[in-house]
C-alpha cells in the first residue's frame, strides 16, 4: 500500500481482516494494513467476509477502478470481482500455477525449491487460477527462512504492482493464461504441523526450521521453539542428544545441530547460552 500511495494512486478504501486476538492478554490487534491506513487518513473496512449484499454495496460505493489484493485471506466473490472496471489484481508470492493457495512462501522452503517469485494476476472465481500479467522469480538462498523471503518477495511484489497498474491503465497489459501442468497446491499451514519429528531427515527438519520460523520441539518434556539449524553428520536413536554442549540431536537420516532457541516467555537464545542455563542429564532427548 505505501508503494501504491508513493506512486500516486488514490486509495478510495482499504480492506482487512477484522482485528484477532494476540498477546497474553488475548486483546483484539489490528493487522499492519490498518495501521498504516490509519496513518495515511484512509477509510477502513473490516468484513467478516465479503459475501453479503452489504459488504459489496460497500465495495461497490467506492468506486474503484481496480482492486488491488494482497494476502487478504478472504474468498472474494464475483460481484466483488466485478466491482472495478479493471477487477481484481493479485499479488501472489509464487510463480503460478506453482504453489496456488494460502501459505505459498512455506511450502517452497519445506519443498526445498531453488527459486520462488512473485506472479501478478487478474483474479477469477478460482482459487489462484487467474491470468497472469506479470511474473518474476527470485533465487531462495540457503539461509533463507519465512521471514527474510516474505520480505524479498513483498518489495518485489510493491515494485512489480505499480508497473502492472500503469500497463492496466494504458491499455498494455497483457495477462497470460496460467497451464496446469506443473500446479501444485500451497495448503493453509495446520496447527501442530510446525512440530519436528525426529524420525525425518536432518534435511527436512532443517527446512521446515526455516520455513516455519520458529518450529517447535519438546526437550525432556520442555517446550521449545527452534529458530536456526543446520545439518551434519551423525547417528542415534531419532531425538538422541549426540552432542549435548551443541544440542546436536539425532534425526531419521543425519543429524540436525540446533543454533538457536527459545524457551516459553523467554528470549531467542545460543545454544551455547541455553546450554549455560540448563543443566543437561544423560537421557534427555528430544520428542
Amino acid at each position: 500500500m505505501a508503494r501504491l500511495v508513493h506512486a500516486g494512486h488514490d486509495i478510495a478504501l482499504v480492506l482487512t481482516q477484522p482485528d484477532r486476538p494476540a498477546g497474553r492478554g488475548l486483546r483484539p490487534v489490528p493487522s499492519p494494513v490498518k495501521r498504516l491506513a490509519q496513518t495515511q487518513g484512509f477509510e477502513v473496512y473490516q468484513p467478516e467476509h465479503l459475501k453479503s449484499e452489504a459488504s459489496i454495496s460497500r465495495v461497490r460505493a467506492a468506486e474503484p477502478e481496480a482492486l488491488v489484493v494482497a494476502a487478504y485471506g478472504l474468498i472474494l466473490a464475483q460481484a466483488v470481482l466485478d466491482a472495478a472496471p479493471h477487477g481484481a489484481i493479485n499479488i501472489h508470492a509464487s510463480l503460478l500455477p506453482r504453489w496456488r493457495g494460502a501459505a505459498p512462501i512455506q511450502r517452497a522452503l519445506l519443498a526445498g525449491d531453488a527459486q520462488t517469485g512473485v506472479s501478478i494476476m487478474q483474479m477469477d472465481a478460482g482459487l489462484d487460477t487467474g491470468p497472469v500479467l506479470a511474473q518474476r522469480a527470485v533465487q531462495v538462498a540457503p539461509d533463507d527462512d519465512a521471514t527474510t523471503l516474505h520480505d524479498k518477495l513483498a518489495a518485489l511484489g510493491a515494485d512489480m504492482i505499480v508497473a502492472v497498474l500503469e500497463d492496466v491503465a494504458a491499455g498494455r497489459a497483457t495477462a497470460t493464461p496460467q497451464p496446469e501442468a506443473g500446479a501444485t497446491y500451497a495448503r493453509k499451514i495446520a496447527k501442530g504441523e510446525s512440530r519436528l519429528d525426529w524420525t525425518r531427515p536432518a534435511q527436512e527438519l532443517e527446512r521446515a526450521v526455516r520455513a516455519f520460523h520458529p518450529a517447535s520441539a519438546t526437550l525432556a518434556g520442555e517446550s521449545l521453539k527452534v529458530w536456526r539449524s543446520r545439518v551434519i553428520e551423525g547417528e542415534g536413536a531419532p531425538g538422541q542428544l549426540l552432542d549435548p554442549e551443541r544440542l546436536v540431536v539425532a534425526c531419521g537420516e543425519q543429524a540436525l545441530e540446533i543454533a538457536e532457541l527459545q524457551r516459553a516467555g523467554g528470549k531467542r537464545l545460543s545454544a551455547a547460552e541455553f546450554v549455560r542455563g540448563r543443566r543437561l542429564r544423560d537421557g534427555d532427548r528430544f520428542a
